[in-house]
């Protein structure tokens, strides 16, 4: 099973890049099976990193609270497990 976790974060007017830079640079330990970095308009930055584990696997690495000098709200964080295709 293959669980992916999204960070989404806005960024403060003008602090997009810097934002991003933040988040392309930020280490996972263990390293995931995959990471992806997204941006999108209005300054937002998105991570999903896929671990073998399963919806409720304790102790998956990921990306901390920028500072406040970075974002302009609470980081948002999800949670996705596989399943089989057809449901």
């Amino acid at each position: 099973m293959t669980v992916a976790l999204m960070w989404e974060a806005r960024a403060v007017a003008g602090k997009g890049e810097a934002l991003l830079t933040w988040a392309t640079h930020q280490p996972l330990d263990p390293p995931p099976l995959r990471r992806e970095t997204f941006r999108a308009p209005e300054d937002r930055v998105l991570v999903i990193t896929w671990w073998h584990g399963a919806y409720d696997t304790p102790g998956l690495p990921e990306l901390p609270e920028p500072g406040e000098d970075l974002v302009r709200r609470a980081v948002h964080r999800w949670r996705f497990e596989t399943v089989a295709d057809g449901g």
